[in-house]
Protein backbone atom coordinates (compact mmCIF):
# COMPACT_ATOMS: atom_id res chain seq x y z
CA UNK A 1 0.00 0.00 0.00
CA UNK A 2 1.34 3.57 -1.15
CA UNK A 3 0.52 5.88 1.34
CA UNK A 4 0.35 9.59 -0.14
CA UNK A 5 -0.45 13.10 1.47
CA UNK A 6 -2.21 15.68 -1.18
CA UNK A 7 -0.26 18.82 -0.49
CA UNK A 8 -3.14 21.56 -1.74
CA UNK A 9 -6.87 20.42 -2.16
CA UNK A 10 -7.89 22.26 -6.24
CA UNK A 11 -8.63 20.58 -8.96
CA UNK A 12 -6.36 18.12 -10.03
CA UNK A 13 -5.62 16.48 -6.20
CA UNK A 14 -9.61 16.47 -5.51
CA UNK A 15 -10.06 14.33 -9.01
CA UNK A 16 -7.02 12.61 -7.29
CA UNK A 17 -8.16 11.72 -4.27
CA UNK A 18 -11.20 10.20 -5.60
CA UNK A 19 -9.48 8.49 -7.98
CA UNK A 20 -7.02 7.16 -5.19
CA UNK A 21 -9.91 6.33 -3.05
CA UNK A 22 -11.05 3.54 -5.87
CA UNK A 23 -7.42 2.26 -5.99
CA UNK A 24 -6.78 -1.04 -3.83
CA UNK A 25 -2.75 0.02 -4.00
CA UNK A 26 -3.13 3.38 -2.46
CA UNK A 27 -4.08 5.05 0.90
CA UNK A 28 -4.77 8.78 1.18
CA UNK A 29 -3.54 9.40 4.69
CA UNK A 30 -3.96 13.48 5.02
CA UNK A 31 -4.89 16.57 2.89
CA UNK A 32 -2.71 19.72 3.51
CA UNK A 33 -5.10 22.81 3.03
CA UNK A 34 -3.76 26.33 3.85
CA UNK A 35 -7.49 27.77 4.47
CA UNK A 36 -9.82 25.44 6.12
CA UNK A 37 -12.74 28.18 5.96
CA UNK A 38 -13.52 26.95 2.89
CA UNK A 39 -14.23 23.71 2.70
CA UNK A 40 -17.85 22.46 1.63
CA UNK A 41 -19.56 20.66 4.17
CA UNK A 42 -18.98 17.30 1.70
CA UNK A 43 -16.14 16.47 2.62
CA UNK A 44 -13.48 13.02 2.28
CA UNK A 45 -13.20 10.94 5.46
CA UNK A 46 -9.48 11.86 5.27
CA UNK A 47 -7.96 14.56 8.07
CA UNK A 48 -7.30 18.07 7.01
CA UNK A 49 -4.83 19.68 7.98
CA UNK A 50 -3.35 23.98 7.54
CA UNK A 51 -0.35 23.47 9.58
CA UNK A 52 3.30 22.20 7.71
CA UNK A 53 4.53 21.14 10.72
CA UNK A 54 1.86 18.71 11.26
CA UNK A 55 2.01 16.86 8.07
CA UNK A 56 1.60 13.17 8.40
CA UNK A 57 4.18 10.19 7.03
CA UNK A 58 3.89 9.29 3.50
CA UNK A 59 5.48 7.70 0.84
CA UNK A 60 4.89 10.53 -1.64
CA UNK A 61 3.63 13.58 -1.00
CA UNK A 62 1.77 15.28 -3.77
CA UNK A 63 1.75 19.24 -4.42
CA UNK A 64 -1.25 20.12 -6.27
CA UNK A 65 -1.10 24.49 -6.18
CA UNK A 66 -0.61 27.24 -8.87
CA UNK A 67 2.88 26.75 -10.60
CA UNK A 68 4.37 30.06 -9.54
CA UNK A 69 3.74 28.67 -5.81
CA UNK A 70 5.48 25.38 -5.90
CA UNK A 71 8.96 26.14 -5.52
CA UNK A 72 8.51 28.49 -2.40
CA UNK A 73 6.06 26.30 -0.79
CA UNK A 74 8.69 22.78 -1.36
CA UNK A 75 11.22 24.92 0.52
CA UNK A 76 8.67 25.76 3.44
CA UNK A 77 8.22 21.77 4.02
CA UNK A 78 9.42 20.56 6.97
CA UNK A 79 10.50 17.64 6.47
CA UNK A 80 13.88 16.19 4.14
CA UNK A 81 14.48 13.49 2.05
CA UNK A 82 10.93 11.87 1.28
CA UNK A 83 9.77 11.72 -1.87
CA UNK A 84 7.85 15.19 -3.16
CA UNK A 85 6.14 15.57 -6.73
CA UNK A 86 4.07 18.38 -8.41
CA UNK A 87 1.42 17.74 -10.86
CA UNK A 88 2.06 21.08 -13.06
CA UNK A 89 2.24 20.17 -17.07
CA UNK A 90 4.39 23.50 -17.79
CA UNK A 91 7.22 23.61 -14.22
CA UNK A 92 10.17 22.09 -14.43
CA UNK A 93 10.89 19.28 -11.77
CA UNK A 94 14.33 21.13 -10.91
CA UNK A 95 11.90 23.56 -9.35
CA UNK A 96 11.16 21.27 -6.18
CA UNK A 97 13.28 21.79 -3.22
CA UNK A 98 16.87 19.45 -3.19
CA UNK A 99 15.95 19.06 0.10
CA UNK A 100 13.58 15.97 -0.58
CA UNK A 101 13.80 13.55 -3.39
CA UNK A 102 12.39 15.04 -6.25
CA UNK A 103 9.24 13.39 -9.37
CA UNK A 104 6.27 14.83 -11.19
CA UNK A 105 2.89 13.15 -11.53
CA UNK A 106 1.58 15.13 -14.28
CA UNK A 107 -1.75 13.69 -15.32
CA UNK A 108 -2.72 14.91 -19.02
CA UNK A 109 -6.26 16.40 -18.79
CA UNK A 110 -8.60 19.52 -17.95
CA UNK A 111 -10.20 19.35 -14.74
CA UNK A 112 -13.21 20.89 -12.94
CA UNK A 113 -14.65 19.99 -9.62
CA UNK A 114 -18.03 19.75 -10.89
CA UNK A 115 -16.84 16.86 -13.72
CA UNK A 116 -16.74 13.16 -13.10
CA UNK A 117 -13.67 11.70 -14.75
CA UNK A 118 -12.25 8.19 -15.61
CA UNK A 119 -8.61 7.85 -14.43
CA UNK A 120 -8.28 5.17 -16.20
CA UNK A 121 -8.47 6.56 -19.35
CA UNK A 122 -6.17 9.64 -18.44
CA UNK A 123 -2.07 9.65 -19.32
CA UNK A 124 0.09 10.16 -16.26
CA UNK A 125 3.47 11.53 -17.14
CA UNK A 126 6.02 10.95 -14.66
CA UNK A 127 9.81 12.05 -13.72
CA UNK A 128 12.01 11.25 -10.88
CA UNK A 129 15.76 11.61 -9.77
CA UNK A 130 16.15 8.25 -8.53
CA UNK A 131 15.43 5.45 -10.56
CA UNK A 132 13.51 3.60 -7.14
CA UNK A 133 11.69 6.96 -6.81
CA UNK A 134 10.35 6.31 -10.51
CA UNK A 135 9.27 2.71 -10.20
CA UNK A 136 7.20 3.83 -6.97
CA UNK A 137 5.61 6.65 -9.54
CA UNK A 138 5.17 4.08 -12.24
CA UNK A 139 3.36 2.15 -9.48
CA UNK A 140 1.16 4.85 -8.07
CA UNK A 141 0.23 5.62 -11.93
CA UNK A 142 -0.46 2.33 -13.05
CA UNK A 143 -3.44 1.75 -9.82
CA UNK A 144 -5.55 4.64 -11.29
CA UNK A 145 -4.59 4.82 -15.30
CA UNK A 146 -4.01 2.43 -17.70
CA UNK A 147 -1.31 4.77 -19.52
CA UNK A 148 2.14 6.00 -17.49
CA UNK A 149 4.49 7.20 -19.49
CA UNK A 150 7.86 8.76 -18.12
CA UNK A 151 8.47 11.94 -19.68
CA UNK A 152 11.71 14.21 -18.90
CA UNK A 153 10.54 17.88 -17.96
CA UNK A 154 12.18 19.59 -21.37
CA UNK A 155 9.55 17.28 -23.38
CA UNK A 156 6.81 17.62 -20.99
CA UNK A 157 6.55 21.35 -21.61
CA UNK A 158 6.32 20.78 -25.07
CA UNK A 159 3.54 18.14 -24.36
CA UNK A 160 2.02 20.82 -22.44
CA UNK A 161 2.01 23.46 -25.12
CA UNK A 162 0.24 20.89 -27.44
CA UNK A 163 -2.24 20.41 -25.03
CA UNK A 164 -2.79 24.17 -24.64
CA UNK A 165 -3.53 24.47 -28.57
CA UNK A 166 -5.69 21.08 -28.49
CA UNK A 167 -7.71 22.09 -25.02
CA UNK A 168 -7.81 25.74 -24.65
CA UNK A 169 -7.45 26.99 -28.68
CA UNK A 170 -10.25 24.78 -29.40
CA UNK A 171 -12.66 25.96 -26.87
CA UNK A 172 -11.80 29.67 -27.76
CA UNK A 173 -12.54 28.51 -31.27
CA UNK A 174 -16.34 26.82 -30.27
CA UNK A 175 -16.94 30.50 -28.38
CA UNK A 176 -15.97 32.23 -31.64
CA UNK A 177 -18.57 30.19 -32.97
CA UNK A 178 -21.46 30.51 -30.30
CA UNK A 179 -21.06 33.84 -30.81
CA UNK A 180 -21.87 34.08 -34.55
CA UNK A 181 -24.91 31.73 -33.55
CA UNK A 182 -26.36 33.77 -30.96
CA UNK A 183 -26.14 36.65 -33.45
CA UNK A 184 -29.04 34.73 -35.45
CA UNK A 185 -30.58 33.41 -32.64
CA UNK A 186 -29.59 29.75 -33.41
CA UNK A 187 -29.13 27.30 -30.84
CA UNK A 188 -25.34 25.86 -30.01
CA UNK A 189 -26.68 22.37 -29.79
CA UNK A 190 -26.79 22.32 -33.59
CA UNK A 191 -23.01 22.11 -34.29
CA UNK A 192 -22.87 19.31 -31.00
CA UNK A 193 -22.71 16.33 -33.64
CA UNK A 194 -20.00 17.46 -35.87
CA UNK A 195 -17.90 18.60 -32.80
CA UNK A 196 -18.00 15.15 -31.66
CA UNK A 197 -17.55 13.48 -34.53
CA UNK A 198 -14.22 15.90 -35.88
CA UNK A 199 -13.23 14.74 -32.12
CA UNK A 200 -13.57 11.19 -32.96
CA UNK A 201 -12.08 11.17 -36.62
CA UNK A 202 -8.58 11.28 -34.68
CA UNK A 203 -9.45 8.27 -32.84
CA UNK A 204 -8.64 6.49 -36.48
CA UNK A 205 -7.10 9.04 -38.50
CA UNK A 206 -4.09 11.56 -37.83
CA UNK A 207 -5.10 15.02 -37.43
CA UNK A 208 -3.82 16.09 -40.84
CA UNK A 209 -5.89 13.25 -42.47
CA UNK A 210 -8.91 14.12 -41.03
CA UNK A 211 -8.43 18.01 -42.07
Amino acid sequence: MIKVVLLGYGNVNSHLLKAFSKSEEVAVTQIYKRNLNDLSTNLPSVPFTDKLGNIADADIYIIGISDNAIEDFSKNLPFKNKLVVHTSGGASMDILSTHNRRGIFYPLQTFSKQRNLSFQKIPICIEADDPKDLLLLKKLGEGISKTVVEVSSEKRAKLHVAAVFVNNFVNFLYHVGENILSKEDISFDLLKPLIMETAEKVETLSPRAAQ
